[in-house]
């Protein structure tokens, strides 16, 4: 039986790139076959306005913030999502980090 694998992707200031791979790392995320710190980043255009009473890393509340980010993407086993999650909530640093997890069905060329 295979073990539940997600798909992470995490939005993050390029500035943190090396802290969130460090705590991703230090948790096996992107560990695929027999191969690991498997990920790849891409440069992506975002937007969003914090709202009245947040403390945003970048950004003024009430104010619409356009900014380039990296997105990462990396896989990890579900039975560690919660885990992993908690590892890059210590070394993200905004106060609402934008983590998509997505459930897949295969990684790779598994049969």
């Amino acid at each position: 039986m295979k073990r539940p694998v997600c798909k992470l992707e995490i939005f993050l200031p390029e500035t943190h790139l090396e802290a969130v791979q460090e705590a991703l790392w230090s948790v096996d995320a992107g560990h695929i076959g027999a191969y690991d710190r498997c990920m790849s980043w891409s440069r992506v255009h975002s937007c969003w306005r914090p709202l009245a009473g947040t403390d945003p890393f970048l950004g003024t509340p009430g104010e619409l913030c356009r900014a380039e980010e990296l997105k990462i993407e990396v896989c990890c086993l579900g039975e560690r999502l919660k885990e992993t999650l908690a590892a890059i909530r210590v070394a993200h640093p905004y106060e609402e980090p934008v983590v998509n997890v997505i459930p897949l069905a295969a990684t790779g060329l598994e049969e």
